[in-house]
């Protein structure tokens, strides 16, 4: 759980320097600086989604992923959590929070989304190597000091969520390997990489309605299922 302390501590520590600073800092510039994040964040989606090898995969993951998201209404589960964990700050805090469940939810899904979350987290549980985690971690802090400044208290709070999924699949590395395999993490981070794309969208405010991205988290577990079960019928048709 190091590699995730640390991950953990980076964005606290960004967090932290966006909230202090970014009062001070001239508005016009910060809204540079997060639309600059912003591009990046779709960039990294575009480059993910093409790594894929297998594009119906990412399709029927997406499909059967954003059904299982709307059914169990995570997108509004996510909402809520954040709405509660506000409702139980101090009300000085409270009162600038501003952006804040839009901040837990984006940061929270953004540091999550990718294979250096998969494969560091399985790297550090099962060989307790650190250094894609160490690596994710500095781009973490100078990622969360932009989204701090813009969206304020929502961001620093956004760490359950690597605690929840980084840390899970550290605890669960020995478990999980098996099924992770090179193949399903590519599909995954493909998988991830439109649900990047959908994020940066409402970070860029190019779509009058929202997304609702949270729901569309179920598909990027779906390649796990997915891929073996491809395998296995390519086998028997031979």
């Amino acid at each position: 759980m190091l590699g995730v302390s640390v991950n953990m501590g980076c964005v606290l520590l960004g967090s932290c320097l966006g909230l202090l600073f970014g009062s001070r800092i001239n508005q016009r510039l910060i809204r540079a600086l997060f639309t600059g994040v912003s591009l990046c964040t779709l960039a990294i989606g575009v480059s993910s989604m093409i790594q894929t090898q297998d594009i119906l995969c990412v399709i029927l993951c997406m499909v059967f992923g954003v059904l299982i998201g709307e059914l169990l209404r995570i997108d509004d589960g996510v909402e809520h959590a954040g709405d509660w964990i506000l409702a139980r700050l101090p009300i000085g805090l409270r009162a600038g929070a501003g952006r804040f469940t839009e901040g837990f939810v984006t940061a929270g899904i953004i540091f999550c989304v990718g294979s250096m979350s998969v494969v560091g987290s399985l790297q550090a549980g099962i060989h307790h190597d650190y250094s894609i985690l160490y690596a994710k971690s500095v781009l973490d802090l100078i990622s969360s000091v932009a989204f701090a400044a813009t969206m304020g208290l929502g961001v620093p709070c956004s760490i359950v969520f690597i605690l929840a999924f980084q840390g899970g699949i550290a605890l669960l590395s020995s478990l999980l390997a098996p099924v992770l395999s090179e193949a399903v993490i590519t599909e995954m981070t493909a998988v991830g990489g439109v649900v990047l794309v959908g994020m940066s969208l409402n970070m860029l405010e190019l779509r009058q309605e929202r997304i609702r991205v949270a729901n569309m988290i179920p598909a990027i577990l779906l390649p796990a299922v997915y891929v073996p079960v491809s395998n296995w019928i390519k086998g028997v048709i031979g």
